[in-house]
């Protein structure tokens, strides 16, 4: 046996994907020869070996984002072709469609996750292009493994270029640099090396005093990965291309299919309204930066100045500085006060257990509600060399019983990218760090509470993209409340708990610049919406880029900035034509946030209810349908903007 985990049993873990994707086609083979097919008999075991199959992927996946090295690159890498071509495969076998539409037809013993797994089956048949003449199908497989092959090379350029750049700096230009982060940055030498990757980079741009070096990371960071510009325009090319293949004129109309939206245009009247009503505060926040950095000396605010100035005028305005905070919000300890925090909101229990993991950082636990092992957990929350920036969670195995009924308990990663501990001092967390963890922890316990006993819609499968962030964000909102921070805000070495006064300043300044960040996020939805919606080369994506700013933006970057050459959320991700989700999950978030807000936060019987409905059902049923059983209602905008503390 090998360690699933141990990133130098990668070959067998290779072998074994490849020995399994023979396994599965003998396997299809002999199940298409059943004269009386019926979900029980074909979609129940059809679904087991493809989990089966992605629980492997997974495997590879994670350790070439977690333990990342040329080996696991390649490896992946060479594997990704060829899970194209067999899942291109599958999804336009006539033979499998078939039988889909017959037993959709004739089997009469359906519950209602059944049928959900055979209507979004045979959707997503129909979108693999069943019923192409054989031309338009190889074409079709050929476009997948290009696509699969740019996105990965898009992902890994990015990474590339992250670790390629680094400044060494002397004393003289670390004055100000918070004491954790100086001691984060400090080489055997006794200089200190800032980089590309995000801790490094946001702590220099936020409290480093030379105007120069900030400029320097700056233009590093958004000029990364220039080769990705070629890359970016051929996906946008092939993804075109697929589009018209399987009947519709542009990508974004493809990509909606299986989202809750209706239309592209559905999708940008949303968007602008959002902005119309954002902008003009986001002007008025701008000039009021503008004004405290001429106050400061500063006669012309440039990007790179953002950071640094926004963090000095938040501290005027409310003696706010998250590096206060720091010292109160000790990785470990947060992660216990979590943990208490999701049992009062939720009546979920984590308890450690001691299990084999990729990195001594890592921990696991498992989750038991009332008394019952629901699911397993690992947090791997440390930033490293080896590692991927960013946080994430990834899905690893659902909740599901098999065609024997056989049980198999989900389980799930959450990542991040925060302070590595040292000798001298622990992780200390920011903030938006918490943000962050509560965040991807929202992800996990859709995936992990699941209990959907068919896999392909159990925890986060079959949940429509743009409603996916609803519990994600929903959970994102509560490390403001200050019955929350009670629970693991407290000292690292004095233990002493966090004072009042700053719980008070941290939620008053929750809003500072918001309409500036809902207005950045907006630029990047209605961008990625557009470059859909249209034939696009390198050159138009830029000049819709500048179109989309021009329009929506208040602080206009300079010509320099290709951030689109790093956007793998949309050229490495699944959020293509996808990224106004993030708005759209909000609404629903905002108005369940609220919804507890309203009930004092801790109430049982609403957290039973969101537990049971939102959590539970997975994508066995419709977002929005889970949504309006839980809420009553449909939501209100008013909610999303009370959120941001924006006055309708």
């Amino acid at each position: 046996m090998f360690s699933i985990f141990n990133a130098n049993d990668i070959d067998k873990k290779d072998k074994a994907i490849r020995e399994k994707l023979e396994s599965n086609k003998n396997f299809i083979s002999q199940l298409i020869q059943n004269k009386e097919p019926n979900f029980l008999n074909f979609l129940a075991p059809y679904q087991r070996i493809q989990t089966e199959l992605g629980d492997l992927v997974t495997e590879i996946s994670h350790l070439n984002s977690v333990k990342n090295s040329e080996k696991t690159q390649k490896i992946y890498s060479d594997l990704l072709p060829i899970l194209s071509e067999y899942y291109t495969d599958l999804g336009q076998n006539e033979e499998i469609f078939t039988i889909l539409l017959k037993i959709q037809e004739t089997d009469q013993t359906l519950d209602i996750e059944q049928k959900k797994v055979l209507e979004n089956e045979i959707r997503d048949f129909r979108l693999s292009g069943v019923g192409l003449d054989p031309n338009k199908k190889s074409r079709l497989k050929e476009i997948r493994a290009k696509q699969s092959d740019l996105s990965n090379q898009f992902s890994q350029n990015v990474l590339n270029a992250t670790n390629a750049f680094e400044l060494i700096l002397g004393e003289e230009d670390v004055e100000g640099i918070p004491e954790s982060d100086r001691l984060a940055a400090k080489t055997t030498e006794g200089k200190y090396k800032f980089t590309l990757q995000f801790p490094s980079y946001i702590a220099y741009m936020t409290y480093g005093k030379n105007r120069e070096i900030r400029k320097k990371l700056y233009e590093a960071y958004v000029t990364r990965a220039p080769e990705n510009g070629p890359i970016l325009a051929e996906i946008l090319k092939l993804r075109s291309e697929e589009a018209g293949l399987l009947g519709f004129d542009t990508y974004a109309e493809l990509s909606l299919v299986s989202k809750v939206a209706d239309s592209p245009k559905q999708v940008l009247d949303f968007l602008e309204d959002l902005g119309k009503k954002a902008k003009p505060i986001a002007i008025q926040e701008r000039n009021d930066l503008k004004a405290f950095a001429k106050d400061q000396g500063l006669d012309t605010l440039e990007p790179y100045d953002m950071s640094f100035y926004s963090e000095a005028y938040k501290k005027s305005l409310f003696s706010y500085d998250e590096e206060v905070y720091k010292p109160y919000l000790e990785k470990e300890t947060v992660l216990s006060g979590t943990f208490q925090f999701l049992e009062k909101l939720l009546g979920i229990q984590f308890v450690k257990v001691q299990t084999d993991v990729w990195d001594p950082t890592v921990l696991c636990y498992d989750i038991h509600v009332k008394a019952e092992t629901r699911a397993r957990l690992y947090l791997d929350l440390e930033v490293r060399q080896d590692k991927k920036g960013g946080a994430w969670m990834h899905n690893w195995k659902p909740h599901y019983k098999d065609e024997t009924g056989t049980q198999t308990l989900p389980v799930a990663f959450v990542v991040a990218s925060f302070p590595k501990s040292t000798k001298e001092i622990p992780s200390l967390l920011r903030p938006s760090d918490v943000v962050t963890l509560f965040h991807e922890l929202g992800h996990a316990l859709h995936h992990l509470l699941s209990k959907v006993n068919q896999p392909f819609v159990s925890g986060v499968n079959g949940v429509e993209w743009d409603a996916v962030e609803f519990p994600s964000q929903f959970l994102e909102n509560f490390a403001y409340e200050p019955k929350v921070l009670e629970l693991f805000a407290f000292h690292y070495q004095t233990k002493e708990p966090i004072p009042r006064s700053f719980i008070d300043t941290m939620v008053r300044a929750k809003n500072f610049m918001s309409a500036m960040g809902v207005i950045r996020q907006l630029e990047f939805a209605i961008f990625d919406m557009k470059i859909h919606m249209e034939p696009c080369d390198e050159n138009k994506v830029q000049e819709i880029l500048n179109s989309v700013r021009k329009d929506i933006s208040v602080m206009i970057p300079p010509s320099y900035n290709k951030f689109q050459n790093s956007f793998s959320h949309i050229f490495a991700g699944g959020y293509a034509a996808g990224y106004y989700s993030y708005k759209w999950a909000e609404l629903l978030s905002a108005n369940a946030y609220f919804k507890f807000v309203d009930h004092g936060v801790f109430d049982p019987k609403l957290a039973e209810k969101f537990r049971t409905i939102v959590l539970e059902r997975g994508g066995s049923v419709s977002a929005m349908e889970l949504f309006r059983e839980f809420y009553g209602k449909d939501p209100d905008t008013e909610a999303l903007l009370r959120l941001n503390g924006i006055a309708a």
